[in-house]
C-alpha cells in the first residue's frame, strides 16, 4: 500500500487490506487501536499483558468478520471503532467471568474483613456511648437529644426549658462535659 498511515486509507481500502492480509494495514491498525484498548483495560482493573491478550482476541474476531464480509463500514473510523468495541466487550466479559472473580476474591476477602472490623469498632463505640448517655441525668439526656438529634437551636432550647439562651448554652456544655467524664472513666 502506498499510503503510510491507517488514517490516510479509506474504510474500503482498509477492509480490502485486511481481506488480503496486507501486513502494513494490519500493523497500522494495531498501532492505531491497541494503545486505546490498553489504556481502557488498565483503567478498568487490568494490566498490559491482559490488554495484549484481549486485543489479540478482538483482532481475530474483527479479521474473521471482515473475511466473512459481515462487517460493513458506516463511517471513516468504523473499523477502528469496531475493533475497540469488540476489545471493550471482551474485557467486560472477562471481568464478569468466574476466572476474574477467583483471582480477585482474595483481595475482596481482605477488604470485607477490614470493613467488618471497622463496623465492629463503630458498633462498640456506639454501644459505649449509649451506656454513658444512659448514666446522664434525665434533663441532660433530654437537652442533648433535642440539640443533637432533633437539631433544635439553642434559642428554641432556651424557650422550651424556660432559660435564657446563655443558660441553654452553659447547660449544654455542662451536659457534654459530664458525658465526656463518664466515657473517659
Amino acid at each position: 500500500m502506498p499510503k503510510d498511515s491507517i488514517n490516510q486509507l479509506s474504510q474500503e481500502e482498509l477492509i480490502q487490506g485486511i481481506k488480503e492480509n496486507e501486513r502494513s494495514v494490519m500493523s497500522s491498525l494495531y498501532i492505531e487501536v491497541f494503545p486505546k484498548v490498553k489504556s481502557y483495560i488498565i483503567q478498568n482493573n487490568g494490566d498490559e499483558d491482559q490488554a495484549k491478550d484481549i486485543f489479540q482476541e478482538a483482532f481475530l474476531v474483527a479479521w474473521q468478520k471482515v473475511k466473512a464480509e459481515e462487517f460493513l463500514p458506516q463511517n471513516s473510523t468504523a473499523m477502528q471503532g469496531f475493533l475497540f468495541q469488540v476489545s471493550k466487550n471482551k474485557w467486560l466479559d472477562w471481568l464478569r467471568s468466574s476466572r476474574f472473580k477467583k483471582e480477585s476474591s482474595l483481595g475482596a476477602i481482605s477488604i470485607e474483613v477490614a470493613d467488618a472490623e471497622k463496623e465492629f469498632l463503630l458498633d462498640e463505640r456506639l454501644s459505649m456511648l449509649d451506656r454513658a448517655f444512659q448514666q446522664l441525668g434525665e434533663s441532660c439526656q433530654e437537652l442533648l437529644k433535642l440539640f443533637y438529634f432533633k437539631k433544635m437551636s439553642l434559642d428554641k432550647l432556651a424557650q422550651s426549658f424556660g432559660w435564657t439562651p446563655k443558660t441553654a448554652k452553659n447547660n449544654k456544655y455542662r451536659c457534654m462535659e459530664s458525658l465526656r467524664k463518664i466515657i473517659n472513666s
